[in-house]
C-alpha cells in the first residue's frame, strides 16, 4: 500500500514545488506588469471603440453634406428654370413698352376722325384701313400676352392705376376712376405701363 502511495505524494510534492515557483517568478514581476496583458485587451478595445465612433461622425457627417449639395443643387436648378421661363415669358417686355406709344397714336389718330369724313366714300377705305391696323396691333399684343388694364368704372387700384386728377362728381363714388387719359397695360402678371386716370371725388 505503501508503494501505491508514494507516486502520489511525488505528484503532490511536485505541483507544490511549480506553485512555489510560479509565485516565486511572479512575485518578482512588478504589479502593473502582472495587469499588462488585461490593459492592453481593454486598451484595445477602446481604441477600437473610439475608431468606430470616430468613422460613425465622419459617415454621418459626410451624409450631410451630401444632402445638403444635393437640396443647394435643387434649389439653384429650380432658380435656372424660373430664370429661364421668365426669360422666354418676359422677353418682349423692352419692345412692347416701345410699341405701346405707336399704338397711343393709332388710337388718337382713328378718334381724331370726324364722322363726315367716315362717311365720306373717298375716305372710308382709308378709315378702315387704319382701324384694321389698330385690330392687328392689338392681336398681335394679345399673342405675347399684352393685354390692356381694366379702369374706367373700377375703384382706384395704385398697382396698376396713376391718379392724375380728382373729378368732383356726384355720379360716382369717391376714389372711383371716371375718366382715363392713358391706357394702362399687363404683360402677362406684370405691369407694362400704369394707367393715368381722373378719379372721382366729392363736389365741394
Amino acid at each position: 500500500m505503501q508503494e501505491e502511495k508514494e507516486p502520489k505524494d511525488e505528484a503532490v510534492s511536485e505541483e507544490i514545488k511549480l506553485d512555489e515557483e510560479a509565485e516565486r517568478e511572479l512575485a518578482g514581476v512588478p504589479e502593473h506588469l502582472r495587469d499588462q496583458s488585461d490593459d492592453d485587451e481593454d486598451g484595445e478595445d477602446s481604441d477600437l471603440g473610439e475608431a468606430l465612433a470616430k468613422l460613425k461622425g465622419d459617415l454621418d457627417t459626410a451624409r450631410q453634406e451630401v444632402l445638403y449639395a444635393r437640396a443647394e443643387t435643387q434649389n439653384v436648378r429650380r432658380r435656372l428654370e424660373k430664370d429661364i421661363a421668365d426669360t422666354r415669358a418676359y422677353a418682349a417686355t423692352g419692345f412692347a413698352r416701345d410699341i405701346l406709344s405707336v399704338s397711343d397714336n393709332l388710337v388718337r389718330a382713328i378718334e381724331s376722325i370726324p364722322q363726315d369724313l367716315r362717311d365720306d366714300d373717298k375716305f372710308k377705305g382709308l378709315v378702315a384701313g387704319i382701324e384694321a391696323t389698330q385690330r392687328e396691333l392689338e392681336r398681335v399684343f394679345s399673342q405675347h400676352g399684352v393685354t390692356r388694364v381694366a379702369a374706367k368704372g373700377l375703384p382706384l387700384d395704385p398697382n396698376v392705376h396713376q391718379a392724375m386728377m380728382e373729378i368732383p362728381s356726384d355720379d360716382a363714388e369717391p376714389g372711383t376712376v371716371i375718366q382715363e387719359m392713358q391706357a394702362g397695360y399687363l404683360i402677362r402678371d406684370r405691369l407694362l405701363r400704369p394707367a393715368l386716370v381722373g378719379v372721382a371725388k366729392k363736389p365741394d
